[in-house]
């Protein structure tokens, strides 16, 4: 539901207060939004309600419209037109605002609401509202728009008949968008004292998810929005690790890069792929690659699934059109090194070890196919590299899964000719040889000893070859006919 719950002051002309939270339930509250409807659908024909009794009467639906229950007329098609009308042909733009909150909670609740609404036209009318508001200077009124408006036209994605590509095409709603991320990325300049207020978070977070839904169903419209990738990213550094890390505007600030043209594979007008800033080429990447290792940390693991995944797969995309020194920076951040090799991978606390104990973990399915997907991606697609790097423990089942061809024994990856000065490497477990524990065998089996597991062996393999469901050979029977049997005193 709508965080906004701003009370309007001075008094009212009217008999209705902006009492935040009426008392009124069942029956009473249906009656009451009915009574309150026609007070507004008639004003529309008079107009003979003051501004006062205009916003009272919206702001008492508003909170009616919270909780769908005894409210219905509120969601069904006059209601919808009456809310609508006061919402974007009315003078008033306090009232007008009151309405959008009404809609926004109506579209929430009621999907059917939805659909209401774009049948009546209201669809390009909230676009071209939203096109018309202007973000400089920044005041409180221009937060209100972008949040209601874009709260208003993203649940239009779900639903609905509404097209997105007129929108943009006629209304350019695109540039509108682009426009919204600019103000945001001003909002966060280094001259600023502070971070902008929870009003203005609010909002970007809404333009952050019209972005990503937009694109979800119209991806061939990626193009249109690159102009905000360079502020989006800016956003990001001005903010930094969070603690949590992934709490919003930083969850949909990833989320809407995600479907976005970073590849710059369109929108050669941008120059520099600003996903590689001039600056420092590994400067963004660097801080996603910080965003992913304090959310392993700080979240539970059984939460990571969904809220750590979207960065993991944005770092991916990355790397997958990445530069060469990119590449091998990410690489350096990602792969296990030398020091995580005093101990079997997987067994430390660093970046990498962590990323390889969530790669098997039953509670995370995307996460974990994600993970070694992006091991093999930092190997370079190669298996021989990729067992090198995590050790054949972690490697063999996704290359399974894959039908990728496994190294034919674990050592061949890591043989490297020429480089004979490299430590020998336990190939299942990718920890050094030389730091591995020394393991205590036992004293060493004597004669008599031998020949009894000698003949346990022997017993086994008769009954197994005397089942009939394998051909095996004893291989004291084979060594007999090879003549490397040799019988004792």
């Amino acid at each position: 539901m709508l965080a906004h719950t701003r009370s309007h002051s001075g008094s009212s002309k009217g008999s209705y207060t902006t009492s935040l939270a009426p008392s009124l339930t069942g029956e009473a509250k249906l009656n009451e939004v009915t009574t309150l409807l026609i007070k507004l659908r008639h004003d529309l024909r008079t107009q003979l309600l003051e501004p006062q009794q205009r916003v009272a009467i919206l702001d008492r639906l508003k909170v009616y419209s919270r909780d769908a229950t005894n409210a219905d007329p509120m969601f069904e098609q006059e209601g919808i037109n009456t809310l609508s009308e006061h919402a974007f042909s009315g003078k008033d733009q306090t009232s007008s605002r009151e309405a959008l909150r009404c809609l926004a909670n109506a579209f929430l609740l009621q999907p059917k609401s939805r659909q209401i609404f774009v049948n009546k036209g209201y669809g390009p009318k909230a676009a071209e509202r939203y096109k018309g508001r202007r973000f400089i200077p920044i005041n409180l009124d221009n937060r209100d728009d972008e949040f209601l408006l874009g709260r208003i036209l993203f649940l239009m994605t779900y639903d609905t008949t509404l097209n997105f590509e007129d929108l943009i095409k006629n209304i350019h709603l695109d540039e509108s968008i682009n426009e919204a991320m600019a103000r945001h990325a001003k909002a966060y300049s280094k001259s600023r004292k502070s971070l902008p207020a929870q009003a203005d978070e609010m909002a970007l977070t809404e333009t952050c998810k019209l972005i990503f839904n937009i694109l979800y169903y119209y991806p061939d419209l990626a193009e249109n929005f690159s102009a905000s990738i360079p502020h989006i990213f800016k956003i990001l550094t001005r903010i930094g690790v969070l603690k949590p890390p992934l709490q919003a505007p930083v969850n949909t600030l990833i989320n809407a890069l995600i479907p976005l043209d970073l590849e710059n594979k369109k929108s050669k007008h941008l120059g520099i792929n600003p996903v590689f800033p001039k600056f420092d080429q590994n400067h963004n990447i660097e801080l996603l690659i910080d965003i992913l290792h304090q959310a392993i940390t700080s979240y539970k693991e059984d939460d990571l699934d969904h809220i750590a995944a979207p960065v993991l797969n944005l770092i991916r995309k990355i790397y997958g059109f990445a530069p060469d020194g990119v590449r091998r920076y990410m690489q350096w951040l990602m792969l296990p090194t030398d020091a995580d090799r005093k101990k079997p991978l997987g067994q430390l606390d660093t970046l990498s070890a962590r990323l390889l104990r969530l790669s098997t973990s039953p509670m995370l399915p995307t996460m974990r196919e994600s993970i070694s997907a992006l091991m093999f991606e930092l190997s370079d697609n190669d298996a021989n590299k990729f067992v090198h790097n995590v050790g054949y423990g972690f490697a063999s089942g996704f290359l399974l899964s894959h039908n990728i061809a496994v190294p034919q024994t674990a050592s061949d990856a890591f043989s490297s000719p020429g480089d004979t000065g490299a430590p020998a490497i336990n190939p299942i477990t990718g920890q050094r040889l030389d730091m591995e524990e020394p393991h205590d065998t036992g004293p060493e089996m004597t004669q008599e000893e031998k020949e009894r597991e000698a003949e346990k062996l022997f017993v086994l393999f008769e009954r197994l070859k005397k089942t009939g469901v394998v051909n095996v050979k004893n291989p004291v029977e084979h060594a007999v006919e090879e003549g490397r049997f040799e019988e004792l005193d």
